[in-house]
């Protein structure tokens, strides 16, 4: 069977999560890349208070690779009052239908 090669050195770092903000028309739009965890809520939350004058508040998850239970409830919270999710990940939305039940 084969192995993953010894790391050789290489410092390896925990996947990090990384947000860009940008004002697009009316919204006010938010790029999630990396690892979305339940301790990024109240960063995210300060940041959506600071929109400034933005009505909407959309969320781009494309660049997400993984989101834990607390995140994906957030997302959902996040999405029933009225935060446009775009480019969600398969199974972030089905995990969000699940939470719902």
């Amino acid at each position: 069977m084969g192995r993953c090669p010894p790391n050789r050195g290489l410092t390896t770092y925990p996947m990090t999560l990384k947000i860009e903000r940008s004002v697009q028309q009316e919204s006010t739009v938010f790029v999630l890349s990396g690892r979305l965890e339940a301790e990024h809520i109240e960063d995210l939350q300060r940041l959506f208070e600071l929109r400034n004058g933005a009505p909407a508040v959309v969320l781009d998850l494309r660049e997400v690779r993984l989101a834990d239970r607390g995140a994906v409830k957030f997302l959902a919270r996040c999405e029933a009052g009225g935060v446009r999710l775009e480019n969600c990940p398969a199974y972030i939305r089905v995990w969000m239908r699940k939470e719902k039940d």
